[in-house]
């Protein structure tokens, strides 16, 4: 569904894979899955996740290699990452954690613990998930009440307004194509024509002026829009 966190579950493992998909998928959050770490990196390159469940030994490229390429390129270094790994030695997680990765669990491990620690990234890369109250200058949107303002004026905006606001506020800065506001506003199962992006956009920036302020929304011409 759309406006779910979309987690990429990285595992050779059949059962394992399936019992990761499983429970992350019971949180309430999308998941996609892979077998090969060079079926990772393509599948990130496609669709951006908003969490990595990583395994160590993987066929080919290495879940370290991996990470590694993640973590040393600018559109995909902020992707969390959480390796999973059998190898329980300082050393090992001292090196999984030098490579990028944000937080390392040793197997076996308790799926209550790994959902810990999968909300705990998530609440950083996506706060909309977990009701955070987010802020950009004198926009605040409350999650928890599905409320916005502006200039402490409360803002009346369309449920697709809404999902476009918070992904904008999520990541101020960012510079999001039309696609991929695509899939993280309507969903990826849903066929939606791209130039339906512009009229939401549009109405978001009425909405947004109507205080009287400036337009925060920037138009990043062959690309897409950014917030600031």
């Amino acid at each position: 569904m759309a406006g779910e966190p979309l987690v990429l579950v990285v595992e050779d493992e059949p059962a394992q894979r399936e019992v990761l998909s499983y429970n992350i998928k019971a949180e309430g959050y999308s998941v996609m899955t892979a077998e090969t770490g060079d079926e990772a990196l393509i599948m990130v390159k496609e669709t951006t996740p908003d969490l990595i469940v990583l395994d160590w030994m993987l066929p080919h490229v290495s879940g370290i290699e991996v990470c590694r390429q993640l973590k040393s390129n600018a559109e995909t270094n902020k992707i969390p990452v959480i390796m999973l790994s059998a190898r329980s030695e300082e050393t090992d997680k001292v090196r999984g954690l030098e490579t990028g990765a944000d937080d390392y669990v040793v197997k076996p491990y308790s799926v209550a613990e790994l959902l810990a620690r999968v909300r705990t990234q998530l609440r950083r890369s996506r706060p909309a998930s977990v009701g955070e109250r987010l802020e950009y200058g004198t926009i605040v949107l409350d999650l928890a009440e599905h409320r916005i303002f502006r200039d402490d004026v409360q803002l009346s905006l369309g449920p697709t307004e809404f999902r476009l606001l918070t992904a904008f506020m999520e990541r101020p800065g960012r510079v999001w194509s039309r696609e991929q506001l695509l899939d993280r506003v309507w969903g990826r199962d849903i066929y939606v024509d791209s130039r339906t992006v512009d009229v939401h956009v549009g109405r978001l920036r009425k909405a947004l002026r109507s205080t009287g302020q400036d337009d925060p929304i920037r138009t990043v011409r062959g690309a897409g829009y950014a917030l600031g």
